[in-house]
């Protein structure tokens, strides 16, 4: 996995979609006709038209020795999962994994003609773009540099002689967004989310997360060696003999672990309620003295801020426990750990190797993305809307815009009937979901106001330069929003991300050009295949709104409870039958799937298939009407509808990046984003003829019925 880009911490809440993956379509198969006979729907439908090479679902890919009701993962995907394995450089691969290596290709492109462009204007989004990829693709100057670029700021460390210099280091390394003791910035009040505020937010460690400081079982005490590995070997890059490099390591480990068992677990962080707690600067002041926030505000350039949401207080109250009983020199140590961590990747090839070692141990990947993948990725992080404008202004078209909110629009439609005719929600409630919906912002493709990035410079100079130099415009241009009106307009994704997301305090889904392409959006493709997959993707993000966390946000995006004690009671009860069921999945032996973890995104799974499913109804009767509808090789459209949301969940992966992901990440392995909801899918069943007792349908008090 890639370092993803930073969203917003009023982001926190909002759906990634297959976080994560990097992925692309298969190779187009030829369609065939079917090898053994198609389902019951398709068989019985023989007045209907029959097509056959429609740009379709992959025939070949469909694994015809399982049947669908007993193994739909297996049915829709299993040839294509035992014909692509994962390739050396990848922990997992799937069909955007092929979109993703399909769009660097013309990234790359963009990219080296910019960089080739030495007569680019200076101060340009071309010049930025072509100057930050070529000075980090300079790997000759890099690895004469050495750690020369970063030294002003280790020197800066040094320097602390004093708990004062140290609060102004703290709040150097806030700007420079290292992560070192915590996050800080503005984000919109969730509680009255027509303003920004300051807030304060767990961080700090090095492990990707807080179970992995105590967990016991080998695989983690592993992790655990390579994790001390690591830091020794950094250290002793950074200039540490070993003796000195293996001390500070242990130091950095001590540090962590005591913010690791201060830290909430990731099932904690999904309660917004609980992470919401507002605190004056005086309050603040006198409860947390050592980290001194009225400096540290006043050093942020927030000084004027008379209010702060502190995430989860009691993590600050060890932060600032931590700072006044550890020795001043232990402290500058985890301070120049978290700094040059968090660049390393601009540093040159030992360092770079080093974090692809620990890496390794994580999620077992074999080999490293060549350089200029990861060049790609870093100047799409720190320039998005500059880069994305070039990329926008050769692959997004404004007919493929409108036909993606023309699909919106319908499944909108679709969720306001679902709401209206839901049997379990009484009369005020559904007033106000639909209040909710009819709110809901759509943001598709790129923006309509781009990011001015005038006030960074950026030159061929420096690789590790130009990131800090990106780092802290990124910051003072957060800080600039602070006590301003709020910008509508900002975009946590670029333009090329093949992702969308749903943010709750502004109520709003975003879809960026990148993953508005074959396969997942196609123009050519039937409607059928398009509500499947791009679709699918639509109705997730919108049902996001109305899961377990995004129902506890209002139509204006403020934190309110807006439900009945009683539809609030019936929901919690309803929702808690898929936790169940997913608990109950086991990819690897004695692991399962963390139903609470993933409660949100399987939800929206659920839900927004559901919603979809009728909006295709409502997309085929106005097409169609009373007519029969097309047989396209072999399936009709509720089969193709359906095969197109699985083919492009399948997946290989490596184990290591599977337990990874079943301990930190909220989406479900992906054979269970598959079947889980449609075995809860009447729907489904009809489709295939899937008969009680067969695997894929489940009893009928054991289905989750929400929407």
């Amino acid at each position: 996995m890639s370092n993803p880009i930073t969203l917003p911490a009023s982001l926190a809440l909002a759906s990634l979609v297959l976080a994560g993956c990097a992925t692309s379509q298969a190779p187009q198969q030829a369609a065939a006709t079917p090898t053994a006979p198609a389902p019951a729907l398709a068989a019985s439908a023989s007045s209907a038209p029959v097509v056959s090479e429609g740009r379709s679902i992959n025939l070949a890919d469909i694994d015809r020795s399982v049947s669908p009701c007993e193994d739909f993962y297996q049915f829709s995907g299993g040839n294509w999962l035992k014909n692509n394995p994962l390739p050396s450089y990848a922990t997992r691969w799937g069909p955007r994994s092929l979109l993703n290596d399909r769009t660097q290709l013309l990234l790359r492109q963009i990219l080296e003609e910019a960089a080739a462009n030495r007569g680019a204007v200076k101060g340009s989004n071309l010049q930025k773009v072509g100057d930050f990829y070529a000075a980090a693709m300079d790997t000759a100057a890099i690895e004469k540099a050495g750690i020369a670029p970063l030294k002003p700021e280790l020197s800066r460390i040094a320097a602390i002689k004093d708990l004062k210099g140290l609060q102004e280091e703290i709040a150097r390394q806030k700007m420079l967004q290292t992560d070192a003791f915590f996050r800080a910035g503005v984000d919109v009040d969730e509680k009255k989310s027509t303003q920004y505020t300051v807030s304060m937010y767990q961080g700090g460690l090095t492990l990707p997360d807080r179970d992995y400081y105590f967990k016991q079982d080998a695989r983690t005490e592993g992790i655990r060696a390579a994790y001390r590995t690591y830091l020794t070997n950094m250290l002793a890059l950074l200039g540490d003999d070993q003796a000195t490099a293996r001390k500070n390591a242990a130091t950095i480990e001590r540090i962590e672990t005591r913010l690791a068992k201060a830290s909430r677990t990731r099932v904690e962080l999904r309660d917004p309620q609980a992470n919401y707690n507002k605190l004056t600067v005086a309050e603040l002041q006198k409860r947390y003295p050592t980290l001194n926030p009225q400096r540290l505000l006043a050093a942020l350039q927030l000084g004027a801020a008379q209010e702060v949401v502190i995430g989860q207080p009691a993590f600050f109250d060890e932060v600032d426990k931590v700072l006044k009983t550890e020795p001043l020199a232990d402290l500058k140590t985890y301070l120049r750990w978290h700094m040059a961590r968090s660049v390393s990747q601009t540093l040159p090839a030992a360092f770079v190797n080093e974090n692809f070692r620990y890496n390794q141990a994580l999620t077992g990947a074999k080999q490293q993305l060549t350089r200029w993948k990861r060049t790609l990725a870093a100047t799409d992080n720190y320039l998005g809307e500059a880069f994305g404008q070039l990329y926008v202004d050769k692959a997004f078209s404004p007919a493929a815009k409108q036909k993606a909110l023309d699909m919106v629009a319908n499944i909108k439609e679709s969720m306001a009937e679902h709401i209206q005719t839901n049997t379990w929600m009484s009369a005020p409630t559904k007033a106000e979901a639909l209040k909710k919906l009819n709110a809901l912002r759509v943001k598709i493709g790129y923006p309509d106001k781009w990011k001015d990035y005038s006030a960074l410079n950026i030159s061929r100079e420096s690789f590790l330069r130009n990131v800090l130099a990106a780092r802290e415009w990124e910051y003072r241009q957060e800080v600039k929003k602070y006590g301003g009106p709020i910008d509508r307009n900002e975009w946590g994704m670029t333009p090329p991300t093949i992702n969308a997301y749903y943010n709750p305090p502004m109520n709003e889904i975003v879809f960026p050009a990148g993953y508005l392409q074959p396969p997942f959006f196609d123009p050519e493709a039937d409607d059928a295949v398009n509500y499947g997959a791009i679709g699918g993707v639509m109705g997730h993000e919108m049902t996001h709104g109305f899961d377990d966390q995004g129902r506890q946000y209002d139509a204006a995006g403020n934190l309110r409870d807006w439900w009945t004690t009683a539809d609030g009671a019936e929901f919690t009860k309803r929702a808690a039958v898929v936790g169940r069921q997913y608990d109950a999945f086991s990819p690897l032996d004695s692991v399962h799937v963390n139903g609470k973890l993933t409660m949100g995104e399987n939800l929206a799974d659920f839900a927004g298939l559901t919603i979809v499913y009728g909006a295709l109804q409502k997309q085929l009767q106005k097409q169609y009407g009373s007519n029969p509808r097309p047989v396209i090789d072999g399936f009709t459209p509720e089969q193709r509808f359906f095969l197109s949301w699985a083919q492009l969940r399948r997946s290989n992966i490596r184990p290591e990046a599977l337990r990874q992901q079943i301990l930190t990440d909220p989406h479900s392995p992906d054979q269970y984003r598959t079947i889980g909801p449609l075995m809860n899918m009447p729907q489904f069943y009809q489709a295939f003829g899937c008969q009680p007792g067969q695997k894929m349908v489940r009893p009928d008090d054991d289905r989750a019925k929400i929407w």
